[in-house]
């Protein structure tokens, strides 16, 4: 479905869209009268799009030109309005064990493409004034994450940096969220590799929907982040943010080792 117009609430663009928390996100924003921009590397957001009425581009964003396609096609028909930097992958097992180019693509999409397109986006918001964006960051970002070292690191980067840029541009009209989840209902354990870790075989994951109702609420509203989901994420946050890394580590490493290590 091809858009034209914008829509009284404005144009939003969402990135990793096809599934999971960001396509429940790309719904909330639709059902809130936003013109959505969704987009992902799979074939799979083409389908996602027409569900949501939703325009779709798919895009390898972990290229410098797949993000600048992106900008271009999102703001083809105007300046966007929020912008949801969701796209990232996981990469599950020990650091030593899994291929090293699995680990620079996630840099790359995780960390890369999002310092990237948020900074094509935000110029063009401060200079209107006005802009939400929301990142999609993780419980995870809190602690070590042993057997997903890189992607824990990857959150941590990605809430550290939406932190920091909201600090910088608090008097221009333009916010940052960091959006939180705990584990999520979502195909990210077993595209990570991660099914068969405490982890990934809980059975009382969050409701993807959930997790992107309050990550766009606190977003609107311009709070600087929110932990989604049930009270479990919000304590295990705390642990995270306030046991010595010592601590922390063992017990995490717990959750996340793969069966056989």
């Amino acid at each position: 479905m091809t858009q034209t117009g914008t829509s009284k609430a404005g144009r939003a663009l969402v990135t990793g869209a096809s599934t999971g928390i960001g396509r429940a996100i790309a719904q909330e924003l639709v059902e809130r009268g936003y013109d959505v921009v969704v987009a992902a590397e799979e074939p799979a957001i083409r389908t996602a799009a027409a569900d949501l009425g939703a325009l779709a581009v798919q895009v390898d964003l972990t290229t410098a030109s797949g993000v600048e396609h992106l900008h271009e096609r999102a703001t083809a028909a105007g300046p966007l309005d929020v912008l949801v930097l969701n796209a990232g992958v996981g990469v599950g097992g020990r650091f030593d064990k899994t291929p090293l180019e699995s680990h620079l693509g996630l840099v790359d999409l995780n960390v890369r493409s999002t310092v990237h397109l948020a900074h094509l986006v935000l110029g063009e918001m401060v200079a209107r004034g006005a802009g939400r964006v929301l990142v999609t960051s993780s419980i995870a970002a809190v602690a070590p994450g042993p057997y997903h070292a890189t992607y824990a690191a990857s959150k941590a980067f990605v809430h550290s940096f939406a932190e920091g840029v909201r600090e910088e541009l608090k008097d221009t009209g333009v916010t940052v969220t960091s959006l939180m989840p705990g584990p999520t209902d979502t195909e990210f354990f077993s595209r990570a590799d991660m099914g068969d870790t405490k982890l990934g075989q809980m059975e009382d994951k969050d409701d993807p929907r959930e997790v992107a109702r309050d990550g766009v609420e606190a977003m609107l509203a311009g709070r600087s982040s929110v932990v989604a989901g049930s009270f479990r994420n919000r304590i295990q946050a705390e642990l995270g943010t306030h046991l010595p890394d010592a601590i922390a580590n063992p017990i995490f490493a717990r959750m996340t080792r793969p069966e056989g290590e």
